[in-house]
This record gives C-alpha cells, structure tokens and sequence, in this order.
C-alpha cells in the first residue's frame, strides 16, 4: 500500500512540475500545425552509448563507518555515499534520495521501469520501484544507464550492489588501506 502512495505522489509531482504552461504550448503548437500544413517527422531513437573501455587501475578511498564501508558515488552527477554491499543484488536508494534525486531535476518518471519484489537482509519480500539511472560514476569510471530499486523506506540505506559492481569485472579490497581498487 506505501508503495502505490509514494508511486502515486511521485507521479503527481512529476506531472505537476513538468507540465505548467503545456496546455498553452499545445494549442499553440497545434494552431501553428493548421497554418503551416506542414508534415511532422518521426522521432528518432537516441543512439545507443558507446561503452566506456577503461584502461588501468581506479583505486578509490572508502570510508569506515558504524562498521561498514562507504564509497563516494554520483548518481546522475548527484554526490552520495553508498555502502559497498557484495550481497545485495542491486543498487538500492531509499524513497528519500529518490525525492532528493527528483528535487535536483536527475531523476523523472521517464527514468521508472516497473516495480519488482526484492528480499531485504531479514528475509522478507518486498515491493520496490526499478529505476534506471542514467549515470553511476565512481572514481574515474563511469557506467550508464544502470537499474537501481527504490526500497520504499525512507531510512534504508543507499547500498552499492551488483547490478553496478558486476560490470566492473574484477574488485580488490585492501582493508589496511581502506581502498577499493576496480582493475
């Protein structure tokens, strides 16, 4: 039920925000549409990013704390910090920095891909929003266009999982340096 709220409130907000003025730009566009008898073309499909080769190591500092360890990420060039988390199958924000995200103009009810269940570290199921974000940077490297999960509480953590940290191919972890190093 907290799921369809938030969905429900994200979307009117989304809405809300994006379309002031629409109704006058449309009727303007369509009584220009009339004068001019010109014919519309079709959209084109944005093409497809080339993927980044890296070359090198990318050695970055993580950040002890409460017992466990943190790394700097930008989410669609919004700074965070996200706890490194082999375990979870995906990179998880809470309704929180999903609000943030969508405050700061990076995140949009275009960027939403469905909703899908999910089993938190208590073992039970639940129901989250996929996202798509459209950069996850770290260091020097850069994915796009990475699926993420909107766990809908707003005190869950941010977790850096592995729908990132699997197309990194190969991660060491020094502990004694507090460094992850992506090869």
């Amino acid at each position: 039920m907290r799921i369809i709220i938030f969905l429900s409130s994200l979307f009117l907000t989304i809405y809300l925000t994006s379309c002031a003025g629409c109704a006058n730009s449309e009727s303007n566009d369509r009584r220009r549409n009339r004068t001019n008898n010109r014919t519309e073309k079709p959209l084109e499909k944005p093409k497809p990013r080339p993927e980044k080769q890296w070359t090198g190591n990318s050695e970055i500092k993580m950040i002890k704390e409460g017992g466990v360890y943190k790394v700097p990420v930008e989410i669609n060039g919004t700074p965070m910090d996200f706890i490194f988390d082999t375990g979870a199958s995906s990179i998880c924000i809470s309704e929180t920095e999903a609000r943030f995200l969508m405050k700061q103009g990076t995140l949009s009810q275009a960027d939403v891909v469905g909703e899908s269940s999910f089993s938190d570290a208590n073992g039970d199921i639940s129901s989250g929003m996929v996202i798509k974000l459209k950069s996850v940077k770290i260091g020097d490297r850069t994915l796009n266009d990475v699926e993420a999960l909107i766990v809908p509480n707003d005190k869950a953590p941010l977790l850096l999982g592995q729908t990132a940290l699997a197309q990194f191919g190969k991660i060491s972890i020094d502990y004694k340096k507090g460094t992850i190093t992506f090869e």
